[in-house]
């Protein structure tokens, strides 16, 4: 999967839903429920990271089946983004459990079984559509009737005095959605073979460089569209598409689960750095809250705006870069009171986002981690 991808904005109400193949974890659950094919699996995946065939997986031949985890989850490669690097290292440690330069191949098994069964967690709490964009549904946006209201609408954002036609255009094309047939316009593939080649073909013999009035841009930009769908119809995008929803239902599941909670607390404070009485600096509550986050339905912290501007308010509210540190049981209650904050918040106004990614390669079980080479 392609980690060039929309980032999440705020969903609108859509022309309709996309609709198409669900991922929704159901497949990797059943590869490592099944015990010989997942033990087949692993033994092909081990054989195949083994260069050196000594029986174990250095940290140098871990760093393929790393990589794959990472694209999996939608991370870009490694060495782009500092945060992404910091969870390709967490998964790096899982194989080697923080200390070890080599694993075995009941190691790997283990580990990659637990990553595998997370991502399908991942999956059935927000499932992936898979769709298949080939004009049809931007042709039959454009004829009808919202096409005007809604490009109305836009030319009166995107428009500027000394704004040119083209520059209109390809503004507009930006600020289509999946739902009117348009793959995300922030891949440079999408770019560089749908709208550029759109653009000359519909252009030519045309001065696109002056200014435009709304009834010009209304006709030229239909025509724009309809260049963009023949593209797309010969060469259809396949997009992967999610949408999500926090309302905190989640985390008042998590918080009514006594043993539940307890036991995602200790796991969480066990990665907390202690002081030497064994206390916990309470600016390492945000650490704390990205660990629970999975079981809370939260996003990781910097993956989403809106929800950062929230916890940020939230942290404040308990003083947590006040400096100072707390017991186990204090940082404890003050994560739980966070969950609590955060949930009442969601409950009140919750945040909707949707994300879109080309996917420029087969999809196999949402992975090339499960697409065994030949």
């Amino acid at each position: 999967m392609d980690s060039a991808s929309s980032p999440p904005s705020s969903s609108s109400s859509p022309l309709k839903r996309p609709t198409g193949q669900v991922l929704d974890g159901s497949e990797i659950m059943e590869l490592v429920a099944n015990n010989q094919v997942f033990s087949s699996f692993v033994d092909h995946k081990f054989h195949e990271l083994d260069t050196d065939k000594d029986g174990k997986l250095s940290l140098k031949e871990l760093h393929p089946a790393v990589a794959d985890i990472g694209a999996a989850l939608g991370l870009p490669p490694q060495g782009t983004s500092l945060d992404s690097d910091n969870i390709y290292s967490e998964v790096l440690n899982e194989f080697t459990h923080g200390s070890k330069d080599k694993v075995s191949k009941t190691e790997f098994k283990e580990v990659l079984s637990d990553i595998l069964l997370g991502m399908a967690a991942g999956l059935k709490r927000d499932p992936i559509v898979i769709l298949r964009i080939d004009g049809e549904d931007l042709l039959e946006f454009i004829n009808s009737p919202a096409y005007e209201p809604e490009m109305i609408a836009t030319f009166s954002q995107i428009h500027l005095p000394e704004g040119s036609l083209r520059d209109d255009i390809v503004k507009a094309f930006e600020n289509l959605t999946v739902e009117q047939g348009m793959p995300p316009p922030s891949d440079p593939w999408v770019v560089s073979d749908i709208v550029e080649p759109a653009l000359v073909s519909c252009a030519a013999g045309e001065n696109w460089d002056k200014p435009v009035s709304q009834e010009t841009f209304l006709l030229e930009f239909k025509r724009a569209a309809e260049h963009v769908a023949q593209r797309l119809k010969e060469q259809p995008v396949i997009v992967a598409h999610s949408e999500n929803t926090f309302d905190g239902s989640s985390i008042r599941r998590l918080l009514s689960n006594k043993f539940e909670l307890d036991k995602s607390l200790n796991t969480a404070i066990q990665s907390v750095p202690k002081d030497k009485t064994g206390k916990l600096a309470k600016e390492h509550l945000q650490l704390a809250l990205d660990l629970v986050a999975p079981l809370a339905g939260l996003p990781p912290l910097g993956a989403l705006d809106e929800m950062d501007k929230l916890l940020l308010d939230v942290f404040e509210m308990v003083d947590a870069d006040d400096g100072k540190a707390v017991k186990e049981d204090e940082f404890k209650k003050l994560l739980t009171e966070i969950l609590g904050a955060v949930m009442l918040q969601l409950e009140a106004n919750p945040i909707s986002v949707s994300s879109n990614s080309v996917v420029h390669e087969p999809l196999a079980c949402s992975s090339t981690l499960l697409t065994p080479s030949t």
